[in-house]
C-alpha cells in the first residue's frame, strides 16, 4: 500500500511525521489545512508570496513516498 506526503507551497509537510494512505485523504488533509490561514486571509511564501487561503491547495504538493 502506498503512503503519501502533503507538502506546503515551500515544500515542507504540512504536519510532521505524517503520511496519508491515499491520495483522498492528502486531498481532504490539505483543505482542512487551508483553514489555518482563515482569520489570516493568506499563507506567506517564500517563493510565492501572499497566498489566498481559499486556493492554497492549488499550491500544494501530494507526492507518492517509496515504501
Amino acid at each position: 500500500m502506498a503512503n503519501y506526503q502533503v507538502l506546503s507551497p515551500d515544500g515542507f509537510p504540512i504536519e510532521r511525521e505524517k503520511n496519508y494512505k491515499s491520495i483522498n485523504t492528502a486531498k481532504k488533509a490539505v483543505n482542512k489545512w487551508k483553514f489555518n490561514y482563515l482569520t489570516q486571509g493568506y499563507y506567506s511564501s517564500q517563493k510565492y508570496g501572499k497566498i489566498d487561503w481559499r486556493i492554497l491547495p492549488d499550491y500544494c504538493e501530494i507526492i507518492k513516498l517509496q515504501n
